[in-house]
């Protein structure tokens, strides 16, 4: 590993050209961001690639990405779920709860209340709709469908918010194959691929509302959180698994708050998780020394600063937020709060360290 030295005075004013907003917003042939839990086991495998190659010999370049898209295509085409094929499907209908956790009984409570609240629900996913269904009536129950007005499936994101609607339409599906296009949508149901102003108009019917106001939640910087906030304007909750790990390393929790204000979460002790490195550091603040500082103590990394310019709050699960009221008033992140707004229910360590040591005493 090269020292913080090596690394200021090889780095400190050369910035690779994709590192931009354009990274979380694209795909393209030169990078492929790696930026959720999900995606995780794709960032390892593709290390292991790299291992195994450069054993082989001394290579100055890689040829192995267009496999790994191939490897991708043959488990996760739209057709390999009905056709049982590749080695994921097979193994998560035949043995589903190896692979999934029941929704916990808080967020389907609050999903119902909110329902009841008159809120227009809607899920928004990548997965074909016989996938869909499947994890929603496993995690979620049967009855699903009564909670959520609209489902779309096979969105594509992020060219969901991105695209203009004449290139991107809805379709209708029968027995989960799309069917007709669509010019607009004009009621609630079940759809596939289409765009977030075609959408948007229909919410704005459902709610006989100009201007609805849309919070949208997600685990992906680049196919749900940038775009729904950059093209959308939508209020977007980053759901960031690893807030979780400093659960058990944060000084004792404020009292103040009343109990019937607290989330669920916070009163959970569970194993932390890993958003600070020993070799890279932490996920949320860049602590080498000589750079610029934030708020004279720290500078956010790339990742941090994102989540600060294109997150309404940031939680680590829903069930985190569950058992508040629905009126509760989160503290959000704005271009002149503090860097440590917007985290719920606490922020990051790393943040509230002011440049000390991040790992616990």
């Amino acid at each position: 590993m090269m020292t913080s030295e090596e690394l200021m005075g090889i780095y400190r004013e050369k910035k690779w050209k994709y590192f931009t907003d354009s990274l979380t917003a694209s795909r393209t042939e030169k990078y492929y961001f790696y930026d959720n839990y999900f995606d995780l086991p794709g960032a390892l495998l593709c290390a292991r690639i790299v291992d195994y190659l450069t054993r082989k010999g001394n290579l100055e370049a890689f040829d192995f990405w267009k496999d790994v898209l191939a490897s991708v295509h043959h488990n996760y085409k739209m057709t390999a779920f009905k056709e049982n094929s590749g080695l994921y499907f097979p193994g998560i209908k035949s043995d589903p709860e190896k692979y999934l956790l029941i929704c916990p009984e808080s967020v389907k409570t609050w999903l119902h209340q909110l329902k009841s609240a008159g809120k227009v629900l809607f899920i928004l996913t990548n997965s074909h709709s016989d996938y869909c269904r499947l994890l929603c009536e496993y995690v979620i129950g049967n009855d699903f469908r009564d909670i959520f007005d609209i489902v779309i499936s096979n969105a594509l994101k992020p060219g969901f918010f991105s695209h203009q609607p004449n290139k991107r339409l809805f379709q209708t599906l029968e027995n989960d194959e799309e069917q007709d296009a669509l010019p607009s949508l004009d009621k609630p149901g079940w759809y596939s691929q289409g765009n977030s102003d075609h959408l948007y108009e229909l919410l704005k019917k459902m709610t006989g509302k100009e201007q609805p106001k849309v919070v949208y939640f997600g685990d992906s910087m680049h196919s749900d959180i940038f775009p729904a906030c950059h093209y959308s304007n939508w209020e977007t909750v980053l759901i960031l698994e690893e807030l979780k790990e400093d659960e058990d390393l944060v000084p004792e929790k404020n009292e103040s708050e009343p109990l019937e204000k607290k989330g669920k979460y916070e009163e959970q002790h569970k194993k932390p998780f890993n958003s600070f490195s020993k070799e890279w550091g932490s996920l949320f603040v860049d602590d080498n020394p000589g750079l610029e500082s934030i708020d004279n103590s720290l500078t956010l990394s790339w990742f941090g600063d994102r989540i600060h310019n294109y997150s309404t709050i940031v939680i680590p699960s829903l069930e985190a937020i569950a058992d508040l009221p629905l009126d509760y008033k989160f503290t959000r992140f704005s271009p002149d709060s503090s860097k440590t707004f917007g985290y719920y229910p606490k922020p990051p360590l790393a943040l509230l360290s002011n440049g000390e040591s991040l790992t616990p005493e």
